[in-house]
């Protein structure tokens, strides 16, 4: 990662208060983070550290898979009412809440291609890391629907516009929270024609990719669920899981042909301390 998107990646965390250093990382589990209140010196923080593993695709696109990990932080005040938080959200935070509405900042991270990591698709140029700050919305139809979208732009790996739908079923058993719902992604013609695209001289350099200009629209649909488990009012764990399937022109990409990696699946563990500051 060169300095400068080191530097970027630096201040896009410390504005959205939320740490994240895994390829792709999905932001929180358990609890949204919201605006504080309005006080100073006030009753306690309600603060939740966490470390998550995950298994997933090395880089967009690829066939292999790698194991990375992260950790996540929220904070919110212990008077706030619950709110769901998905594996897959991006990091963020609400600075309008209430029961039916929450918006605010969000970032997330994408990961670099090496392409002398993978024989099939060496002679393409490599793509740094890349951080997507952003905006969501997330509405809630019902009190066990979500409805959640994301609009980021990217910097440092690539510059174009990405965005994610999604929407979750939940459901509460005691200590047990549940989650499962449906996933889209889309991206622009500059964001797909990075990560889908081959150019002529990449194409003469591989000897076995065509050249490819990758439009923008849908990259990929898929589900993704989640299980999260109180052990006790302080400690918690999640098991959570996701597949995807690229459509339209990343599907239809020489390099995902040639990978025959069009499927994608996400497997995760992560485990949250709450304490009282």
């Amino acid at each position: 990662m060169s300095h400068r998107t080191v530097a970027l990646l630096a201040a896009v965390v410390a504005a959205a208060a939320a740490p994240a250093f895994a390829a792709d990382a999905p932001a929180d589990y358990g609890t949204t983070v919201v605006a504080p209140a309005e006080g100073i010196g006030q009753a306690d923080w309600r603060v939740t550290i966490k470390a998550t593993g995950v298994i997933q695709p090395e880089f967009e696109g690829a066939k292999d898979y790698a194991i990375s990990g992260y950790p996540g932080l929220s904070i919110r005040r212990p008077g706030q009412p619950w709110k769901f938080g998905a594996p897959d959200d991006g990091f963020g935070f609400a600075v309008i809440d209430t029961d039916l509405f929450q918006m605010g900042p969000v970032a997330r991270l994408r990961s670099e291609r090496d392409s002398s990591d993978e024989r099939k698709i060496r002679g393409l140029s490599n793509i740094d890391w890349a951080v997507e700050p952003g905006l969501f919305v997330e509405f809630y139809p019902t009190t066990k629907t979500r409805i959640r979208a994301e609009v980021r732009h990217g910097i440092g790996g690539h510059d174009g516009f990405v965005g994610d739908i999604a929407a979750d079923w939940i459901e509460k058993f005691d200590q047990f929270t549940v989650s499962f719902g449906p996933r889209l992604a889309l991206g622009d013609s500059d964001f797909m024609n990075e990560y889908y695209g081959v150019s002529a001289r990449e194409s003469a350099r591989n000897g076995r990719l065509d050249a490819y200009k990758a439009d923008g629209g849908v990259k990929s649909v898929g589900v993704a669920g989640a299980v999260t488990y109180d052990w006790t009012p302080n400690w918690s764990t999640t098991a959570f899981g996701a597949y995807n399937r690229l459509t339209g022109d990343a599907k239809d990409s020489p390099i995902v042909k040639r990978l025959d990696s069009k499927d994608n699946f996400t497997f995760g563990l992560g485990a949250a301390y709450s304490f009282d500051w």
